[in-house]
């Protein structure tokens, strides 16, 4: 466990308030992933934000689905990007989860556009490549989205790049997992290349995963990993996202950390043991 270093209880508890809780896939612990129960679970479950993700199909629909192939979620074995909307929509993306989500499809992202409540955001994380940026674009001008109300992310560099240049007014973040080097020990990618490549791209912050937080030999290396990733954003006014996170505990540490948000599959679970 990360110690809470120069922290307070009640600063730490008080930062815990103003921390973004985001439904990772929606309400995705109990409800069937990128779909719209999960979706509207996510917000019925006080989350401030709720993600999911997307991907192209081969007629240029955008979809709602976290692997490039099918089966994973509805056991048709098929790449989204060879399917047309006609046909991916016929899929049960439900039934996987539990018998009473049978038939519960794999929704468009225009779909879950729609049910954004005041004062939320989505949260898009593209899994496909560049080309999906202007038919989102499309999509974005048909639902007239304001630029608050979405947040876009993705491990592909590329893809911020193309999002950042096409949507300058959105928020865009790059997505990182953290893992220690086998050879040197340390803990890749470092500080200063992950916030450069932020700086270059013109993005609006991080977001970082796989951390490691089951070895107390780690706990003071990462520390001071978190720290100097905390120090380098907060001058730059970037944001800091970290991802996916169910243990309380974790998430805590997190905010001692300087987290503006943290991404969980259990938000109404995290927010009430946060508290």
């Amino acid at each position: 466990m990360l110690r809470l270093i120069g922290l307070s209880l009640l600063a730490v508890v008080m930062h815990a308030d103003a921390v973004e809780i985001i439904a990772h896939r929606g309400a995705s612990y109990d409800a069937p992933e990128n779909t719209l129960a999960s979706v509207k679970l996510g917000w019925k479950r006080q989350a401030d934000a709720v993600e999911v993700d997307v991907f192209l199909s081969k007629d240029n629909r955008i979809v709602a689905i976290h692997n490039k192939n099918t089966n994973h979620t509805t056991g048709h074995d098929g790449l989204v990007k060879e399917m047309k909307w006609s046909e991916l929509q016929k899929l049960d993306a439900g039934s996987w989860k539990d018998k009473k989500y049978k038939g519960e499809p794999i929704p468009l992202l225009s779909a879950i556009l729609a049910t954004i409540p005041k004062g939320k955001y989505l949260v898009i994380e593209i899994k496909c490549g560049p080309e999906i940026v202007q038919p989102l674009a499309g999509l974005f001008k048909k639902a007239n989205l304001a630029p608050e109300k979405t947040t876009i992310i993705s491990f592909s560099y590329d893809v911020v790049l193309a999002v950042k240049k096409k949507f300058p007014k959105r928020i865009v973040h790059y997505l990182s997992s953290v893992k220690k080097d086998k050879i040197s020990g340390e803990l890749r990618p470092s500080v200063e290349s992950l916030v450069q490549k932020a700086i270059d791209a013109k993005l609006d912050g991080v977001s970082i995963g796989n951390m490691g937080f089951d070895g107390a030999a780690e706990n003071d290396q990462l520390s001071h990993y978190l720290n100097k990733l905390r120090n380098e954003t907060k001058k730059r006014n970037f944001g800091l996202y970290a991802w996916t996170v169910n243990d309380p505990r974790i998430a805590q540490a997190l905010i001692s950390h300087g987290f503006d948000g943290i991404t969980t599959d259990r938000p109404l679970y995290l927010r009430h043991r946060l508290k």
